[in-house]
């Protein structure tokens, strides 16, 4: 009877690493039911939290001062936080090592950029003495091999939910609660460096010189950039952080869903738009063009490259609506069943 830890941290602002988790979590027993028919697993899962945090968890650990701590410390740790198990999944590197685990690495931007949070000093070197690593694209397997020196780390894509695919687009009053009118452009995400939004900010006022009806609506938790950036250009409005109930009708009532990242572990929001049917511009770089394929536009991640693609989609016809089609159907194939799936063939094969 293998046993199998799948370990996270309490967070009080879930973001996309945690839906991850909470995806696979939930369906970690009949993914290794469906791929590990006659194995009789058990799987729990560990919650961790800090030693003063207020959140509910299984343990508590000193998550402070273990990021910075030795690979030796964080070794003792793990073990001792983690008890007995044939193997634990670690789903965030700042959790301590296991001696036997499988680890998942969402995306290396931790060491390229100097604006996202500092990497783990130890992280490097656990995920190299790891049983396996998942990435959750081929660029940032890639990306591991080249920077970490990983050795052949395992590719399991995100998958969409399904809420998305039958989203009903909010209401007009319903927008209108949100100071949001159509037609608009939606850009869902954080405003780190790597999100590219100082081109975005100088596309939109080509877009709105040729489409002045059409608004640019930006969600993503408050960011002193994206205000900078963003707050005195016309036809531009920041809704902050929404209710993840909101989003996918959101999406569904946007005329076109933008990213414009230089870098994306996975590329989650331009999934989503596809999944709700709505036209995606997103730049040619990174993990995006994996993710996006034929449903949607690619193109530089420049201002004047930006601008371009959203006009040319927010003019219609035929060409943009077969682009949503082969989207949406595309992006059925990134289901969080077979992601489960994925991991769990992954925990058998090192058990």
């Amino acid at each position: 009877m293998p046993r199998l830890s799948i370990v996270s941290t309490a967070t009080a602002v879930p973001m996309g690493a945690q839906a991850y988790e909470q995806h696979v979590i939930s369906r970690a027993p009949a993914a290794l039911a469906a791929v590990a028919p006659g194995e009789d697993w058990r799987v729990r899962n560990i919650v961790v939290r800090s030693l003063r945090s207020t959140l509910p968890g299984t343990r508590r650990l000193p998550m402070g001062r273990l990021t910075a701590a030795s690979e030796r410390v964080r070794g003792a740790a793990g073990r001792v936080a983690y008890g007995r198990a044939d193997l634990v999944h670690r789903m965030t590197l700042e959790l301590p090592p296991a001696p036997h685990e499988v680890v998942t690495l969402h995306d290396v931007v931790a060491w390229r950029y100097p604006d996202e949070s500092p990497p783990v000093a130890a992280a490097a070197a656990e995920l190299r003495r790891a049983a396996a690593v998942i990435c959750v694209s081929e660029f940032t397997a890639s990306e591991a091999v080249d920077l970490l020196g990983l050795d052949a780390p395992v590719v399991v894509p995100n998958g969409v939910e399904q809420r998305f695919f039958d989203a009903a687009p909010l209401g007009v009053d319903e927008l209108a609660d949100l100071g949001v009118t159509t037609p608009f452009v939606l850009a869902a995400g954080g405003a780190s460096e790597r999100k590219n939004l100082a081109a975005l900010a100088d596309a939109w006022p080509r877009v709105q010189a040729a489409r002045p009806d059409t608004t640019l609506v930006l969600a993503g938790p408050p960011h002193p950039r994206r205000t900078a950036l963003f707050a005195s250009l016309p036809g531009v409005r920041l809704v902050g952080r929404l209710p993840d109930a909101v989003l996918p009708g959101l999406y569904a009532a946007a005329a076109v869903v933008v990213v414009p990242s230089l870098v994306e572990g996975f590329g989650l929001p331009a999934l989503e738009g596809m999944a709700a049917g709505v036209p995606v511009v997103a730049a040619n770089r990174s993990s995006l063009p994996e993710v996006v394929g034929d449903g949607g536009l690619l193109v530089e991640p420049d201002g004047a490259a930006l601008a371009e693609g959203v006009l040319d989609v927010l003019s219609g016809g035929s060409d943009v609506a077969a682009m949503v089609a082969r989207g949406r159907q595309r992006s059925r194939r990134f289901t969080w069943e077979a992601s489960a799936e994925g991991h769990a063939r992954v925990w058998q094969s090192v058990v």
